[in-house]
């Protein structure tokens, strides 16, 4: 029996890129009556083959545009493979970027109820959890200010802290934990530790080295959509660099 939590077997993915910029309902209608819409196919994915078991903790690193955010998204379940299989097993609760899941015309009170009711947690359990979102987060006052308000950090740490405030079977950081001040990197660092010793698997993004290093025990190399090494991060990342610095 398959143990992994998560697992993809030649998993691609492919965006349709128009060709032609429509700007109203009128000029689409319009390409699509003339057969005059166009597509370029871009290969985000390419036939990913991965398993994650319970507990790892796995950093992914790579260049801009190399398929890290994708890859985090269809183990989100927020996109779906164009082909291959893609199993994820349990509760996921992603940070795929600031602000996701967030109205910024909603006050940060009202966006953990929003926020946390998208990652599948009822109104009594959010209600139940509230004080000590609020509390995590450091936002004080702020938390019944429209978020519109608050800084690119605070955001941050308020998404961070409704994502933690439930232990997740598979937790997701798209550069998130180099977000904030020392105090609040910190209190990531404690409750991601809570979390390993709770046995969630842990999957990072993040262009800095150092985070890759001391978070995670498994380092994946992807480039262009492609697995270029899967190992000890020490190892992965001095390949790594050595590509980037070629």
């Amino acid at each position: 029996m398959n143990s992994a939590i998560i697992q993809l077997d030649e998993v691609s993915l492919c965006y349709r890129l128009a060709r032609h910029r429509v700007t109203s309902l009128k000029d689409y209608a319009i390409h699509w009556m003339t057969s005059s819409l166009r597509y370029d196919q871009l290969w985000a994915l390419s036939e990913m083959s991965v398993s994650i078991e319970r507990g790892e903790n796995v950093g992914i690193v790579g260049r801009n545009g190399a398929g890290k955010s994708t890859l985090l998204k269809v183990i989100s379940r927020v996109l779906k493979p164009t082909s291959g299989r893609a199993v994820i097993r349990g509760r996921v609760a992603p940070i795929l970027g600031l602000g996701t899941g967030f109205d910024f015309e909603l006050t940060g009170r009202e966006n953990i109820f929003l926020n946390a009711l998208l990652l599948g947690h009822t109104y009594h359990e959010i209600a139940e959890r509230l004080s000590d979102v609020i509390a995590f987060s450091g936002i004080g006052d702020f938390i019944d200010s429209p978020v519109r308000n608050y800084s690119s950090g605070m955001v941050a740490r308020l998404g961070f802290s409704i994502a933690t405030a439930w232990t997740p079977d598979v937790l997701i950081l798209d550069e998130v934990l180099s977000v904030g001040d020392e105090q609040f990197k910190q209190q990531c660092a404690a409750r991601l530790e809570q979390f390993r010793n709770a046995g969630t698997t842990i999957v990072i993004v993040s262009h800095a080295a150092g985070e890759i290093v001391q978070n995670c025990t498994r380092c994946i190399w992807l480039e262009k959509g492609k697995l270029q090494g899967d190992g000890h991060p020490n190892d992965v990342l001095a390949q790594y660099t050595a590509s980037v610095s070629a």
